[in-house]
């Protein structure tokens, strides 16, 4: 671990946050404090008073328990480029999915993630339909365990160039379509706001079709305070009064010079 990282935490860790409301669950990414090690986020996470750790692997699940915080989204199937939107895809995800999602239902994991892929010259509307029979395929998996599959919304224009699923629309068509209780949209509100904006309303419009939640400043992926350009204490009431009941989990990149200390911010920033 490096030296900042440590000094970060002890500047950070000295008093107890105070009592959130706690009317939604806020998780965070590990891969955001890559600089911290598994327990010291941990630790963190409880002071602050998050509920899980976001985008973890099956082998650091024990670490997060046993701190009595839940492993709330692992990787499921395929990756931003390969995806469920080329049939060839479809055996290989089939396998994935069950071995994942199996797996996380033996340990109480209730979300696993996953992606559309690249077009690579895919129309919008074959790409739709090969997500859809993708997903029909491993629906009923998922149903039986109690897991959640997300597909991921994610900007095309800045960050995942190519990437199909890059719109609410098409990524409601795909959900609708697929017609489960146990696949849905994981909205990432940083990706939709470079690729759309209107979060709000579209958040609104679109509940029943979201299943998780992802933070970050806008631009450049970092703290998601008063150097960027949204509103998150009012997208967070938003999601709050729609009943939801899902994970919010923050993944922007801290700039500053106390990244959990950033964090700290943000959650209660979203604590609506």
């Amino acid at each position: 671990m490096e030296t900042l990282a440590v000094s970060a935490l002890a500047s950070s860790s000295s008093t107890s946050a105070a009592p959130l409301k706690g009317r939604l669950k806020q998780a965070v990414s590990r891969w955001c404090y890559e600089k911290y090690s598994l327990d010291d986020v941990c630790k963190a996470a409880v002071r602050i008073g998050l509920k899980g750790i976001d985008l973890i692997d099956s082998k650091d699940w024990p670490t997060v328990q046993k701190y009595g915080l839940v492993p709330s989204m692992t990787p499921g199937a395929g990756t931003i480029p390969d995806g469920l939107n080329r049939k060839e895809n479809h055996d290989r995800l089939e396998k994935e999915f069950r071995e994942n999602i199996e797996k996380a239902a033996k340990a109480g994991v209730p979300n696993v993630i996953t992606f559309s892929g690249n077009r690579r010259g895919l129309p919008d509307d074959v790409g739709i339909e090969n997500c859809v029979t993708g997903l029909n395929r491993v629906k009923k998996i998922a149903q039986d365990h109690n897991v959640m599959i997300c597909v991921e919304l994610l900007n095309s224009k800045v960050d995942h160039h190519d990437y199909q699923c890059d719109h609410t629309a098409w990524g409601v068509e795909v959900i609708k379509r697929v017609d489960s209780p146990k696949v849905k949209l994981l909205y990432d509100i940083y990706h939709m706001q470079i690729m759309e904006g209107d979060v709000i309303r579209t958040i609104r419009q679109n509940i029943q079709y979201l299943a998780h939640f992802h933070t970050g400043g806008v631009p450049g992926r970092h703290e998601i305070d008063s150097t960027q350009e949204l509103n998150y204490g009012a997208v967070a009431k938003a999601i709050v009064d729609l009943g939801f009941q899902g994970y919010l989990a923050h993944e922007f990149v801290p700039a500053g010079k106390d990244p959990i200390q950033s964090l700290e911010d943000a959650v209660k920033l979203c604590d609506a």
